[in-house]
């Protein structure tokens, strides 16, 4: 293991990369895939009605951890300011819960990488993709964060690429420059004025969307090591919003104009599927003959942008545990270039663990060790509005001013209120008809992460006796 440095984290993030890997963590296969699928369910303006509130929602979400980013900057995020602002026992279950998730997602992503790279390679077994996959991103995260953002800055520079490529052939075959016999009106009207399957179907992509939009969140995290956080933060969530809801809504637009919602292909939608992208559709038609290759290593290269996400993030929320006492001290130490080297070969080893119950028969355990990380996000974004609410009235409450914050979110207390509401209906609506018929199995299997997240935090309270921070004694630093 590489020299223990037992000081702080290299502020070695620049602009370019907090804003990058923000980007990365939220443009992925939920917009080169699942939005096919989107489409197909709700309509064309069902899906764009869904996306655009998510949107919004997911904006007001980013304001309120980035006033507390900037004010407070710290490796672990909103499990800092849960325990700072609201109560230890969900700092705690917070981080924990974090971290379990993208260790498992990194599991999940090394599995893709091994089954989409068969595209190219069919009659080579798909573990040696996925181990190979593994081995790069540990070494792109053990020797320096600069190294990290580097490289998630050039992965997630692909994904923008593509989408722009996209959005300009799109534009040029509505316009019959590309030639296409498409029929753009018929193709937005159908439905009930573009809208299918009514509120229901509208309800149903918010979970899709909700999940596209997930990742946005490590803005926070990447703060503790960016070298200019009270700048770069606020920097980072007005341009990734902007650009998340430009390449999102536009991109949704374009399918819907070239794509007919009733396309089989888009009532497939599979992660490892490249034929049933409705990016590879349009460019196919579009005549472009390498559509397929051209979106499955754009879909490669996101799938490994997400597990390179992933392995950081993971690695960073375990380190912030061990440095409050939460976790074994071991995955506090830092190397000389200020990396946790424990806690990502532990994060890792988890990941690799999970990724071998796959291969070795383990279906039914490997299915409930993805179904235990299916909502860990949306229980993060409702730490971080619960812990901005909490921190907000505590500044108040403590005769601060407000005109002293660096980053403000505005319409407070409506972000933080409705960030809350809608990640609590996205979790109770994944699977509602689960409760009405008690089918346990199926219960289980999506609310797996409830519990997993609950229990940690009632046991938290138990031991330690913790309760909510009264506003006057919350720590502002």
């Amino acid at each position: 293991m590489a020299e223990e440095n037992n000081g702080e984290m290299h502020r070695s993030l620049k602009t370019r990369h907090v804003s990058m890997i923000a980007l990365g963590g939220s443009i992925g296969t939920g917009l080169f895939v699942a939005s096919g699928e989107s489409i197909a369910s709700a309509g064309p303006m069902g899906a764009i009605a869904a996306y655009l509130a998510i949107g919004i929602m997911v904006y007001f979400l980013m304001t309120s951890l980035g006033e507390m980013a900037t004010y407070s900057p710290t490796t672990g995020s909103f499990s800092d300011y849960a325990g700072k602002y609201v109560d230890p026992a969900l700092g705690f279950a917070l981080g924990w819960n974090y971290w379990f998730n993208w260790a498992i997602t990194l599991a999940v992503d090394i599995v893709a990488v091994g089954l989409v790279s068969q595209f190219w390679f069919p009659h080579v077994p798909s573990w040696i993709f996925s181990g190979i996959a593994l081995v790069v991103i540990f070494l792109i995260n053990v020797f320096s964060v600069s190294n990290f953002g580097e490289a998630e800055y050039w992965l997630s520079m692909i994904k923008v690429v593509t989408i722009c490529a996209f959005l300009a052939v799109g534009v040029l075959t509505i316009f019959h420059v590309i030639h296409s016999d498409v029929n753009v009106v018929n193709n937005l009207s159908v439905g009930n004025h573009g809208f299918v399957g009514g509120w229901k179907g509208v309800l149903g992509v918010f979970v899709v969307a909700g999940f596209s939009f997930q990742g946005t969140e490590m803005i926070g995290i990447t703060a503790g090591e960016a070298k200019d956080p009270q700048n770069a933060v606020p920097k980072a969530i007005h341009q990734v919003f902007w650009r998340i809801l430009l390449f999102y809504i536009c991109s949704i637009f374009i399918i819907s104009c070239l794509v007919y919602y009733r396309d089989p292909n888009l009532l497939s939608a599979s992660e490892t599927n490249v034929a049933v992208s409705p990016f590879t559709i349009v460019f196919k038609n579009a005549g472009i003959a390498f559509a397929a290759s051209l979106m499955n290593a754009v879909i490669l290269t996101s799938i490994i942008s997400a597990a390179n996400s992933g392995a950081y993030a993971s690695t960073r929320m375990l380190y912030a545990l061990a440095r409050k006492g939460e976790a074994p001290k071991l995955f506090a130490n830092l190397s000389k270039r200020g990396v946790p080297v424990a806690a990502l070969f532990v994060t890792v080893l988890i990941g690799t663990l999970a990724f071998l119950t796959n291969y070795l028969g383990g279906a039914t355990a490997y299915t409930w060790l993805v179904s235990a990380s299916g909502l860990t996000g949306f229980i993060a974004w409702m730490g971080i509005a619960i812990s901005h609410y909490r921190f907000r009235r505590a500044y108040v409450a403590q005769g601060r001013d407000l005109n002293k914050l660096r980053y403000r979110a505005k319409w407070f207390p409506v972000g933080p209120i409705l960030a809350l509401i809608v990640s609590l209906g996205v979790i109770i609506g994944q699977d509602p008809s689960s409760f009405a018929h008690l089918d346990w199995a199926k219960l289980g299997v999506t609310y797996l992460s409830v519990p997993i997240f609950v229990l940690p935090y009632l046991g938290y309270k138990f031991i330690k006796h913790t309760k909510v921070i009264k506003l006057k004694d919350v720590d502002l630093g």
